[in-house]
């Protein structure tokens, strides 16, 4: 008994030690922020886009890409997933602009050139700073805001709360602390997650025409979350399904086609 009950000890120190380390860690795995310097948009390829820096309302200084919509096009209101940077999206950037139309893409709190730590509520208030930006320069109904993964939190929640003309969706979630539970099944994730992003708390909030895209075959955010925020959506809404399709990869089976299609329509 002796030897069972110290057995039971380790392993149930063992496991408290996890959930502190998982706890302390948590906003490391949930914005691994990639190790990589500030890059000019000429730099990283892409000259057609202005770099702006931006002051939150905290105080914060955040990088934004501009290029200018053309007359009679939109502008997409881009935010990147967690691991993103905008000098590495220069490839979807150019796709999104090629016909015109307009891009405003953020680069959050602490990520290649922006100043801070990232926070649900920080994120929130860089969308805020981003947000303004755009509607200072064209109005409302022709924002286009885009997030992918983590992104789709911010996005939802700037369309909920903000004015736009459309919302795109790329692989989303119905919250970060629902995909979390599915992955560590063994942990109490619920009690313990900071940051939940409540995209399915948010979404009823959204009225404007809504377009997800999401790969069947998603590793990182299965297509059953992006489903499950459908289905709590309001009308007008499309949701595509890429067969096949990954996390990273949906311009190769054709999501940039389909979101032009999506802006450009009535």
């Amino acid at each position: 008994m002796t030897v069972l009950k110290w057995i039971a000890i380790v392993l149930a120190s063992g496991y408290l030690a996890g959930l502190l380390l998982l706890y302390v860690k948590q906003r490391d795995m949930l914005f691994p922020i990639p190790t990589v310097e500030r890059r000019a948009p000429a730099a990283a390829g892409f000259p057609e886009a202005e770099e702006h820096v931006l002051t939150t309302f905290d105080g914060e200084k955040v990088i934004v890409w501009h290029v200018p919509a053309k007359p009679g096009h939109a502008v997409v209101l881009f935010f990147p997933g967690n691991g993103d940077f905008l000098a590495g999206r220069v490839s979807r950037f150019k796709g999104i602009t090629a016909d015109g139309t307009g891009l405003v893409a953020l680069s959050y709190r602490g990520y290649a050139g922006s100043t801070g730590a990232p926070s649900e509520q920080g994120l929130l208030q860089d969308a805020a700073a981003a947000y303004a930006f755009a509607t200072e320069r064209y109005d409302a109904r022709r924002i286009v805001a885009w997030g992918f993964s983590l992104g789709t939190g911010v996005a939802v929640a700037v369309a909920s709360g903000h004015p736009v003309g459309k919302l795109i969706l790329e692989a989303p979630y119905t919250s970060t602390v629902d995909v979390a539970a599915s992955l560590f099944r063994f942990v109490p994730v619920r009690l313990l997650m900071r940051d939940r992003f409540h995209s399915d708390e948010r979404i009823a909030g959204v009225t404007v025409p809504l377009l997800i895209m999401h790969g069947t075959s998603d590793p990182a955010i299965p297509v059953a979350f992006g489903e499950r925020l459908f289905a709590l959506a309001r009308e007008p809404k499309k949701l595509v399904r890429f067969a096949g399709g990954g996390h990273e990869n949906l311009d190769d089976f054709g999501a940039l086609e389909t979101a032009r299609q999506f802006i450009n329509g009535s």
